[in-house]
């Protein structure tokens, strides 16, 4: 009892408070349109492809979205602006349900991305490192603990909700969780605390307070590095599982396959929180960046099969569950805590352009050419982003 109520009192509450919005708002706005999208469609007699448009728009406006959210949450503090973004998801969660003209549907689908900005990782670890400043880098590794589940929790508890509400009640429902149980608990139990910038002493600088400024190449080629990684994920996520049946997998197998991913992702970080802490996160991400490419460099060359592919989805879920630590934590480490929520967000700005357009792109290469050649293009995307993280210097 004694440690719980210290956790209460702490900055630290911030971790589990944090940990189960993240899994309602992207259980509930990101993880369901794989599922009821589909059920969408088919209600309103609408083209699948017009339907899953509306995701692209809402993740097209979350970039646009995400600098002035990382501003307010460097101005405000994450308490008054990720509650904001809780209603704006469950009003546009409400708008899904009853939008039955393409234009009133896309207009949600704005909503909905403005609320993403505000919801997700980005604006998470924007108040992670308002709360703690440049120590904010275990705080940003347990909270994916908690995130890298949001997938298992939502697919199964989606489909038993559509299976007992339909897809109407199903957004129904996570529109009340978001406004009136994640949006209060941020404004009201989510610490106020604001780390005091550094000081700095005279004479020379220690190495471990020299942050290179945010601005020029350094800054370009971390913004770079995480773009072309954010097409792997968002190609992946939308065809893996396709592809694999392509290839002759039985379709039992393949959901197999995909479960791997998920608990890949939790056990990367656990590892790094407990052999890898103490490196630099720079380090990490070129290690997850070379995990994605020997991944990729099997399926290339020794072709797709049952343990092949098993093999790629567990190493696909070990990078990407290392990558997300490192959205967070190699601008952090590079350019220090002022600014950060600003800074974040023009980092995932061009990194959501090209998640909206990544399973479009893989989907025309697949059919336009083969299967192979749209992996070879992850491949490549992969290869690219290695580089930029290869040439960006620490200070």
């Amino acid at each position: 009892m004694k440690r719980l109520a210290r956790l209460i009192k702490s900055p630290w509450r911030a971790i589990p408070i944090l940990g189960f919005c993240q899994l309602l708002s992207w259980g509930a706005i990101f993880y369901t349109p794989v599922l009821i999208v589909p059920l969408i469609a088919e209600a309103r007699g609408w083209s699948l492809t017009l339907a899953m448009g509306g995701f692209s728009v809402g993740i097209l406006a979350a970039g646009l979205c995400s600098p002035f959210v990382g501003k307010m949450i460097d101005r405000h503090g994450g308490h008054v602006v990720m509650p904001i973004g809780y209603f704006a998801g469950a009003v546009g969660l409400l708008g899904l349900a009853y939008a039955s003209h393409p234009a009133a549907y896309y207009a949600v689908w704005l909503l909905l991305g403005a609320a993403m900005a505000s919801t997700l990782y980005d604006p998470a670890f924007a108040t992670l490192a308002r709360i703690f400043g440049s120590g904010a880098r275990r705080a940003i590794t347990l909270l994916t603990f908690i995130g890298g589940f949001a997938s298992t929790v939502s697919w199964p508890l989606t489909h038993l909700l559509i299976e007992m509400a339909g897809w109407r009640g199903t957004y129904q429902i996570y529109a009340a969780l978001l406004a009136f149980a994640a949006a209060p608990l941020l404004s009201f139990a989510l610490p106020r605390e604001h780390a005091a910038p550094e000081v700095l002493p005279e004479g020379p600088i220690p190495a471990r307070l020299k942050h290179i400024p945010a601005k020029g190449l350094p800054l370009l080629l971390v913004a770079l590095a995480f773009a072309f990684y954010a097409f792997v994920p968002a190609a992946l996520s939308a065809h893996m599982l396709a592809v694999f049946s392509r290839f002759g997998i039985d379709a039992a197998t393949v959901v197999i396959i995909g479960a791997l991913f998920g608990p890949a992702q939790v056990t990367a970080r656990l590892l790094e929180f407990i052999f890898a802490r103490k490196q630099h996160p720079l380090i990490i991400a070129r290690g997850a960046m070379a995990l994605l490419m020997v991944a990729c460099s099997m399926l290339l060359f020794l072709g797709v099969s049952v343990p092949v592919a098993g093999i790629f989805a567990i190493l696909f879920g070990l990078s990407n569950g290392l990558m997300t630590i490192a959205r967070g934590t190699v601008p952090l480490a590079l350019f220090g805590p002022a600014g950060y929520g600003r800074l974040l967000g023009r980092i995932a700005r061009p990194a959501l352009f090209i998640s909206a357009s990544a399973p479009f792109v893989f989907a025309f290469v697949a059919e336009r050419f083969s299967d192979p050649a749209a992996l070879a293009l992850i491949a490549a995307f992969a290869v690219v982003s290695l580089i930029c993280f290869a040439l960006i210097r620490r200070s």
